[in-house]
């Protein structure tokens, strides 16, 4: 069989194995990558937030990606009947970019491995990985690729960054339940070139909600098209379409929303609506000899903060330097300099996840009169700053959220 090398190979070409991929080559280090599907490909995630900025400046992908043009993120807005809550990154507590983009994914992902290969990487669309033989020193992978002809790659490392398609956790029985609740989507994109609104509303991302478990995103994009989708428990919605009809039921979601059926009953999909079923997902482990796990690969929690390409560019990146560190001779400590870093943030996360389908979390939002340190410390959260432990809701993630709303639904205000 025949048989390449490379001292890192990358498995998957999503954000988080192109930061790796280009950190890894601009430290000199001979990268090669495989991708399942072909580029470019629909996905959901088109919501980024700011703490992706560092990782994709530090990549040097920046450039490529202001010609895109792409719409800019300022903020977000979270709706529930008449009234509204509204975050600014500029005014959040951490420092970091006040801002982001809101990006269709096909777009977004095939400019960064786009950029990848112009660097220099050799990458494999439509090559499959079909196993993994891990020995002391170096790993043998298994590849298949679009004509049908199967190769090994002989690498070093490994770094699973294949996303929904968590290659390792499959092949090493490494998934896990989620720690949270079971929800699904269902999601399209819209044309709105004739029906969108002008100026703020036509280009602010919202989350408006139907049900304290149900809610609408609206992602408008600079190209005219708008991604519209609803989450909720996976029960709620199966049963929106009891033949499974995904337009069926979208367009039953879409016509629950008072701030949007107006705007979007009579529009076309431009696809037929995707679901995503059951969607949260975990894994025992992120590493082990020879591998990492990034990304998606290792879990994913929910889509209501567009928490998950600022995790999979954060562990990306993360994962890529301690690589280098350890090909270069360096004694790397995987539980301490990656796994806990990891689970600090995630951790932080899941609780808003958590406290957001309580309930508790949305009181906060929309109690008034607001607390604007409050929502500074929260904004910071949001845009993805979750490592700053000067910040209480980060540091105190785990009770402060169920704490304050126990204080505000006792009529005891709004102080941290």
């Amino acid at each position: 069989m025949k048989q390449e090398q490379t001292e890192v190979l990358i498995i998957g070409a999503g954000p988080s194995g192109c930061v790796s991929a280009a950190y890894l080559q601009q430290q000199g280090i001979k990268v090669r990558m495989v991708e399942k599907t072909r580029f470019p490909r629909l996905v959901v995630g088109e919501s980024l937030i700011p703490r992706v900025m560092d990782h994709l400046d530090e990549a040097g992908f920046l450039p490529a990606l202001k010609a895109m043009n792409f719409e800019v993120k300022w903020g977000a807005r979270f709706i529930r009947g008449e009234q509204v809550c509204q975050f600014d990154f500029s005014q959040k507590y951490s420092k970091g970019w006040d801002w982001t983009w809101q990006v269709p994914r096909a777009d977004f992902d095939n400019v960064l491995a786009k950029e990848v290969v112009r660097m220099g990487v050799p990458l494999s669309f439509e090559t499959e990985v079909t196993n993994v033989e891990f020995f002391p020193d170096h790993q043998l992978t298994t590849v298949k690729d679009a004509s049908g002809e199967t190769y090994q790659i002989y690498s070093k490392f490994v770094i699973d960054a294949s996303g929904y398609g968590r290659v390792l956790p499959r092949l090493l029985d490494l998934n896990t339940p989620s720690k949270l609740d079971d929800h699904s989507s269902i999601f399209t994109h819209i044309k709105e070139d004739k029906i969108r609104p002008e100026g703020e509303e036509g280009t602010l991302i919202s989350f408006d909600i139907l049900e304290r478990e149900v809610w609408l995103w609206v992602i408008p994009f600079s190209n005219g098209n708008t991604s519209v989708g609803v989450v909720g428990p996976t029960d709620y919605i199966n049963a929106l379409s009891a033949s499974g009809d995904t337009s069926e039921a979208l367009r039953k979601a879409i016509n629950t929303s008072d701030f949007y059926r107006n705007r979007f009953e009579k529009a076309d999909f431009l696809f037929t609506p995707v679901k995503i079923q059951s969607y949260s997902c975990a894994v025992k482990q992120l590493y082990g000899e020879g591998y990492v796990l990034t990304g998606n690969s290792t879990e994913f929690l929910d889509p209501v903060f567009s928490s998950g390409v600022a995790f999979a560019t954060e562990s990306g990146m993360l994962a890529a330097k301690l690589v280098k560190k350890q090909l270069s001779g360096e004694k790397v400590d995987w539980e301490k300099q990656y796994t806990q870093y990891m689970k600090r943030g995630i951790d932080v996360f899941t609780s808003y996840v958590r406290e957001w389908y309580t309930g508790n979390l949305q009181t906060l939002f929309f109690h008034q009169p607001g607390n604007e340190e409050v929502k500074r410390k929260i904004c910071s959260v949001l845009a993805g700053y979750v490592w700053d432990e000067e910040n209480n809701f980060v540091k105190k993630h785990a009770t402060i959220i169920e704490t304050m709303a126990y204080a505000i639904d006792n009529g005891l205000g709004m102080n941290e």
